[in-house]
């Protein structure tokens, strides 16, 4: 079972979220779109899901603040990768599951924006960035009726939490399913998600939790078992 993720190496960091899904399924195969940028296209191609994954901060260019560059640390190779890969995952029908940076990016490549910068742009007394001694830590509020409410089957719980940026206006195509006590879009999923295939954005970082947690655990079983659904369907003589 095939799994492409956006970036899985280059640092201790990223090779948590192979670790994470291992911890469901050993014999996941990962394949990591960042090493041959230029076959990501073909090798999400063979892959029956997708993970974007956290990093530098999306352009701001690319929800109309471009004037704002200069408050964010920008990786524009992740850009030019990234959003490519949300309309062939679409256009193939594979689950998406967005964690950090990467739920921003799908907020942005369907119509959505972002705050910039959080303690600039939204003072709140909840400190969202990571600090010397690693992430921080939050509560958050699940949305009754959403589907990660149906995933962790939790009303409220603990994430922990390292970004200075987040989702502004949300995208009409998405519904927001969790926020921080201050209001800040913590989770996202489909609008109306009859006919299209699993999509999960998450501001926290599962792979990083306690794997007891419901907010990582049962995330990553859900997304294998939806990748797992698309990888049978496709092999079906039907």
């Amino acid at each position: 079972m095939k799994i492409a993720i956006s970036r899985a190496s280059g640092t201790a960091k990223y090779a948590l979220y192979a670790h994470w899904l291992r911890l469901v399924n050993p014999s996941v195969e990962i394949i990591d779109l960042f090493e041959s940028t230029e076959n990501a296209e073909s090798n999400l191609k063979k892959c029956f899901g997708l993970i974007l994954t956290g990093g530098p901060d999306v352009h701001p260019e690319k929800y109309g603040k471009p004037e704002r560059k200069y408050d964010c640390h920008l990786d524009e190779q992740r850009d030019n990768l990234e959003f490519p890969l949300i309309d062939v995952a679409r256009n193939l029908k594979l689950p998406i599951l967005g964690i950090c940076r990467g739920a921003q990016v799908i907020n942005v490549a369907l119509g959505g924006s972002l705050i910039v910068d959080i303690p600039t742009d939204y003072p709140t007394q909840i400190n969202h960035k990571s600090t010397t001694q690693g992430d921080s830590l939050h509560k958050i509020e699940v949305v009754a009726g959403s589907l990660l409410k149906k995933i962790t089957r939790s009303n409220e719980g603990e994430v922990n939490s390292a970004h200075h940026q987040a989702v502004d206006y949300i995208s009409e195509h998405l519904r927001v399913s969790a926020v921080s006590p201050d209001g800040i879009i913590e989770a996202f999923e489909w609008n109306e998600p009859a006919g299209k295939p699993f999509l999960l954005g998450v501001q926290w970082h599962p792979e990083r939790l306690d794997y007891d947690n419901v907010f990582s655990k049962r995330i990553a079983e859900h997304f294998l078992f939806e990748v797992e659904a698309r990888s049978l369907l496709f092999r079906s003589p039907n």
